[in-house]
């Protein structure tokens, strides 16, 4: 079985070179870090639950490949609208010197997912890092459920979990997975640990050359794509586009073809709603409104 050793460590904020790479298996198009917040997150471990069933070791290294690319929605609701993250890589990671329940040396599968910014996804990503969306639960299918006392298929036997037998609790052990459907952020999960794991941040270290002038223009970028965005909206508005794309292009298009997007919605806006002149009275008179020569003040 091969486990990753690093506690809780766990990736956080923008992805690096190797996790954009993976990420980008997923994605139709080529994505930039700038582009995605990723995040870890603990799918499921061996431990015994509140509804005292546990996975086996074995099928947490078997459940990795099946969650590869699975969405993250929101109460198992299997909805596209519910589709807010994706997982682009899965593992099974150990905690040095924690034991479950049981005794048992403690393991989970580890998920790392991703995410598109942007307005609609922003405000999650901002509950994330505080914490407030944090509990997730998976939705899997196991062809094997044993019965821990007896190793009987569950149900063929009087043993019943939650009770104690001879000083061991009874509980249900599910093996062998066969399909994984989904995982999602829940308010209470059957598994208490099971949840987003908090980033390990680098250390403080300060700008190599370059890297502040680099942060800049990315800054100023954002900035100059933002108000892109807002003014391609507001002529859209004006331009009567239907919502839908007016909520869909600023987010598919590059900042030249917003640009070039917005010249072309600024001359329609100017056909339907043509300028009017500031000094109506004076607009259609043959004399000057001032003699020439003469001093002006607007």
């Amino acid at each position: 079985m091969e486990k990753q050793w690093d506690g809780q460590a766990a990736p956080g904020g923008t992805p690096d070179a190797d996790a954009l790479a993976l990420i980008n298996r997923l994605a139709k198009t080529p994505l930039a870090a700038e582009q995605v917040y990723h995040f870890a997150v603990r799918l499921c471990d061996n431990d015994i639950d509140r509804d005292n069933e546990r996975f086996d070791e074995q099928a947490l290294t078997d459940m990795a490949p099946l969650f590869l690319g699975k969405a993250g929605l929101f109460d198992h609701q299997w909805s596209a609208r519910q589709q807010v993250a994706r997982l682009y890589r899965a593992e099974v990671a150990q905690e040095p010197g924690k034991t479950t329940r049981d005794g048992r040396p403690y393991l989970y599968l580890k998920g790392y997912a991703y995410m598109l910014r942007g307005p609609a996804a922003d405000p999650l990503i901002a509950d994330i890092e505080g914490g407030i969306k944090r509990e997730v639960s998976v939705g899997l299918s196991c062809a094997k459920t044993t019965c821990s006392v007896c190793g009987k298929t569950a149900g063929a036997c009087a043993h019943e979990k939650g009770k104690r037998y001879e000083d061991a609790l009874c509980h249900l052990i599910l093996s062998a997975p066969t399909d994984a459907y989904e995982w999602s952020f829940v308010a209470v999960p059957a598994q208490p640990q099971a949840g987003v794991l908090k980033a390990a941040r680098a250390p403080h270290r300060a700008d190599a050359p370059g890297e502040t002038l680099l942060r800049k223009e990315a800054a100023l970028g954002r900035r100059y794509a933002a108000e892109l965005t807002r003014e391609v909206r507001r002529l859209s508005a004006l331009c009567a586009l239907p919502q839908a794309v007016t909520d869909l292009l600023p987010a598919r298009l590059e900042a030249e073809e917003l640009a070039a997007l917005r010249d072309a919605l600024r001359q329609e806006a100017f056909l339907r709603c043509p300028a009017s002149p500031q000094l109506p009275n004076l607009a259609h008179t043959s004399q000057p409104p001032f003699e020439p020569g003469a001093d002006f003040m607007a």
